[in-house]
């Protein structure tokens, strides 16, 4: 089969050209069946898959609807992360280590995004165990970028920001560890929240983490939808620990302090195009009246090396309790060449260094938080260069090569993990490699209202990349589809 540089699934059906929030109110007025939404998204699917590899998983035969035809999304078509359990669906982690059953009961976080009215037509594929920043498997064909095939979709989010980004869904879930949410929006010029920790219900395993990283979220084309799905999500369970948020449905006119930060906790190289992006983003900041000046990174610079060292530590215990955590048929010897050199390293002695790492990475969470005392927002790149190119970053690349590769990409996402701190990635550029860039807003926790808001106002004033056949130019190094679609 031959590769198209650019895939799309837009066309004249149900789904047409509309965002979740469109879909839900024509299910609502009886303008469009929940049948006729789910046969559209199929369709779209089964369009795309075969070009993308996005699809872990798949129930069209029995979609699991929410059983509250009043939610507010109701009706609208999803996919769920292969991270996460659905009743009924294997849950395999993409990895080739273990062969996973159907899962025994909905998930706690997953019972959350169905109620919201999602309906659950699959899983999503991810990289194994979510470790890498590109959706590139062991022994299987690598999700591609919908907008030029040769390139990263990054991670660990790969196959539902493929799907959302082609129109094949309008909303799919995706979480984050260390930037699993923000990575793949970014690299498919989508809109990417990664939520405060704790604003969600955590998944099993996060809460077992000695610091959670993990947040649970989705990614969407429409800044409404991203809204709309944080605000069915806090309808559905709301933790008392946080201020609700509501429903954001526009900019405010406040002003903010807002910090430029272009330094990254990895001293990578940030690259001239992504620079040009996140530059032209501070200054629709300030036409709009916010004061931005530029700041350092609020972080210690043995933060990458901890960060790096806690990853050892999640791959120890994986490959060290696979057996009793996933299937008794997990094998380590099957593992991909990231996760086989994350647990190496934590085997041979790295496992001494983690309670120091431990301590140091919640002091660097403190120092950051510290930093919205002066600064209500903080704008950086997402990612320290554009997408590359498929096996840059793969996990058969020499370990330490590929530790260093991976310090120089994503340099900017993690910190936002360790200090549980809201963030979210727009599509505010396009490279000339054809694919988006993306810039990162960050806020103080539990401050996601302030994030939505800018990110609404940005909406107003530019038009984002799209893969819609009649996109016009976009809003940094203008393209256009000029290129082999499917």
């Amino acid at each position: 089969m031959n590769k198209p540089t650019r895939v799309h699934a837009f066309t004249d059906d149900a789904l047409a050209d509309h965002d979740a929030v469109a879909l839900a109110a024509l299910i609502r007025s009886g303008e469009l069946s929940v049948q006729e939404v789910e046969a559209a998204a199929i369709a779209r699917i089964q369009h795309v898959d075969p070009f993308l590899a996005a699809t872990a998983y798949t129930a069209y035969a029995t979609p699991r609807r929410s059983s509250n035809t009043e939610a507010p999304l109701y009706g609208v078509p999803t996919l769920v992360k292969d991270n996460t359990d659905v009743d009924g669906m294997p849950t395999n982690y993409g990895t080739d280590a273990f062969h996973a059953k159907p899962a025994a009961r909905t998930g706690r976080y997953a019972q959350q995004l169905m109620g919201t009215g999602l309906t659950v037509l699959g899983k999503s594929r991810t990289p194994e165990f979510g470790f890498n920043a590109t959706s590139e498997f062991r022994s299987a064909p690598p999700i591609r970028n919908p907008w030029n095939t040769t390139r990263s979709i990054g991670a660990s989010s790969g196959g539902a920001a493929a799907l959302v980004a082609t129109g094949a869904l309008p909303i799919a879930h995706a979480n984050d560890g260390g930037g699993s949410i923000r990575i793949p929006a970014a690299a498919a010029g989508l809109i990417g929240l990664k939520p405060s920790r704790g604003r969600h219900r955590d998944g099993e395993l996060a809460r077992t983490m000695p610091i959670n990283i993990v947040s649970e979220g989705v990614l969407t084309r429409t800044v409404r939808d991203t809204a709309a799905y944080i605000a069915a999500a806090e309808g559905y369970w709301r933790n008392p620990r946080l201020a609700p948020i509501g429903l954001v449905e526009g900019p405010a006119r406040r002003r903010l302090r807002v910090g430029l930060l272009l330094t990254s906790v990895t001293d990578a190289v940030v690259d001239e195009q992504t620079r040009n992006a996140v530059e032209h983003t501070a200054r629709l900041l300030e036409a709009q009246g916010h004061v931005v000046e530029p700041i350092s990174m609020p972080a210690a610079d043995d933060f990458g090396t901890d960060f790096i060292t806690y990853w050892t530590l999640l791959a120890g215990v994986i490959g060290g309790a696979g057996r009793f955590m996933f299937d008794r048929s997990f094998d380590t010897t099957l593992l991909d060449g990231l996760t086989r050199g994350l647990r190496r390293q934590f085997t041979r002695g790295g496992w001494v260094k983690v309670p120091g790492a431990v301590r140091r990475l919640r002091r660097a969470a403190y120092i950051y938080a510290r930093a919205f005392d002066r600064h209500e927002l903080i704008v950086s790149p997402v990612l320290a260069h554009v997408p590359p190119p498929l096996g840059h970053i793969g996990p058969e690349v020499p370990y330490d090569e590929l530790l260093n590769r991976l310090q120089q990409y994503i340099a900017f996402t993690p910190l936002q993990n360790i200090a549980g701190t809201p963030a979210l990635s727009l599509p505010m550029g396009m490279a000339e490699e054809g694919v988006p860039i993306g810039v990162h807003l960050a806020a103080a926790h539990g401050d996601e209202r302030v994030l939505l808001e800018v990110a609404f106002a940005l909406e107003e004033q530019t038009a984002w990349p799209s893969l819609r056949p009649s996109a016009g130019e976009c809003l940094i190094n203008g393209g256009s589809d000029d290129q082999g679609d499917a």
